[in-house]
């Protein structure tokens, strides 16, 4: 029997934003049917950067539309934290909005694991903000995984993150600006350091099939899982669609933009026809692409995964 695929970072799905204050029970009962279609029957929500205010208004809602529903309590497995600890430089903030960033604050996260009545298990963070390996351990002691990420971090704070409990990297290869130094960059040194797993996204368009192909290869046996970081455009037609405070628009090329710019914001793949991409570019059977989406992920949450 196959197992479900898991995705630890949905920003939205089927038409459906789970950023928005007002999102309904029928909203993410799409979303979480529409997943179910694509094979994928856990997944963790992912808010991207807000007032903690607003973030916390957003989880409560989000609980209380679980408690309602069996189906999507049981999909909805968890919340992915993605901001907002980021770094607000241009290029490295990506989507995100600068003006709620800031240094993570510990007193902050616990009004946001009340609100999402402890279900946050993943935190994206930049690692240069003061205080930020002290923050890592008190979460990685309380079992919440926090992964690298929209950060230009140097060696010595990815050491202090790593030493701290950090064990991954957020959509590696992404969220930096387009031009970098060729050699001392913070690709490089999350891609060096093998304590971390990187998270990757299979969809030809955050990573070309070549840049995807070296990714993969540098990283130690069973230092690499993939995501889609889908968001409402994912399973749903091209057309304009909102991301918290965005709109963005998906063309036929499935690429999802600010409208008028080149930025990405978000993905438009849905997470079988991302193992479908780990055959065709890696060259995994199709069992080996379902487990770097499926039972290794679950493996490293302790999340039990249901059958197709």
């Amino acid at each position: 029997m196959k197992k479900s695929l898991l995705d630890v970072q949905v920003n939205g799905f089927a038409g459906v934003d789970f950023q928005q204050p007002d999102l309904s029970a029928a909203d993410l009962r799409r979303a979480v049917d529409g997943l179910a279609e694509h094979q994928t029957r856990r997944f963790f929500a992912t808010l991207i950067t807000d007032s903690v205010a607003a973030l916390c208004a957003k989880l409560g809602n989000l609980e209380r539309l679980r408690s309602a529903d069996p189906v999507a309590a049981a999909a909805l497995c968890g919340y992915h934290l993605e901001g907002p600890w980021l770094s607000p430089e241009p290029g490295f903030r990506g989507a995100h909005d600068p003006r709620h960033m800031g240094p993570p604050d510990i007193g902050a996260f616990e009004r946001l694991q009340a609100a999402a009545n402890g279900n946050i298990r993943l935190v994206t963070l930049a690692p240069e903000w003061p205080g930020s390996a002290a923050f890592i351990d008190r979460l990685a002691t309380s079992g919440v995984q926090v992964s690298l990420g929209h950060t230009d971090a140097s060696d010595v704070a990815i050491d202090a993150a790593i030493g701290a409990g950090a064990r991954f990297c957020t959509h590696l290869g992404n969220a930096v600006p387009t031009q970098l130094h060729r050699h001392d960059n913070v690709i490089q040194r999350l891609l060096a350091r093998d304590e971390l797993t990187a998270f990757l996204i299979p969809d030809g368009i955050h990573l070309p099939p070549a840049v995807l192909q070296n990714f993969y290869r540098a990283k130690p046996a069973g230092k690499v899982l993939f995501t889609t970081d889908c968001a409402a455009p994912a399973g749903a037609p091209p057309g304009r669609y909102r991301l918290a405070h965005l709109e963005v628009e998906v063309g036929e090329d499935r690429v999802v933009r600010l409208p008028g710019t080149r930025q990405f914001a978000g993905s438009a793949l849905c997470p079988d026809e991302g193992v479908r991409n780990l055959v065709r570019w890696l060259g995994l059977d199709e069992s080996a692409a379902r487990d770097h989406f499926s039972t290794l992920v679950a493996a490293r949450f302790d999340i039990v995964l249901p059958g197709l």
